[in-house]
């Protein structure tokens, strides 16, 4: 039985990878300024209520929410098998891109030579 997902659910599903990419992007930058989330288990119910006051967790949270209820629609009507290599090899490269540019972490030539195996084996073995 032969496989296939539209262009529509291409679309839709590197939508919610990028929805759920930024919203981690947010939950980081949240984490960083409160100073890190539960070096020591007893600080954890502090950590989370500095989180709560915190508008980019919130966004954050609410962001991946929507994120996640796209990819359910998505996979709704798409093959999952096909759908999911492109959410998570989309959400890799774009953290990776967002990372390098918020939070100065490193973008070597080999994770983006990396980033570029991935994505051209997402797309034979998804497309294949």
């Amino acid at each position: 039985m032969e496989m296939s997902i539209s262009p529509r659910g291409i679309v839709l599903i590197v939508v919610a990878s990028g929805i759920m990419a930024i919203s981690s992007l947010m939950l980081k930058y949240s984490i960083d300024r409160i100073g890190g989330f539960g070096g020591e288990l007893a600080q954890v119910p502090t950590d989370i209520l500095k989180l709560l006051l915190e508008p980019a967790f919130i966004l954050g949270v609410l962001l991946y929410g929507g994120g996640t209820l796209l990819w359910m629609r998505s996979i709704s009507t798409e093959p999952i098998s096909i759908g999911y290599p492109i959410l998570i090899a989309s959400s890799f490269v774009i953290i990776a891109l967002g990372s390098a540019y918020f939070f100065n972490e490193a973008l070597t030539p080999v994770k983006v030579i990396g980033m570029a195996i991935i994505t051209v084996g997402v797309v034979v073995a998804s497309f294949g």
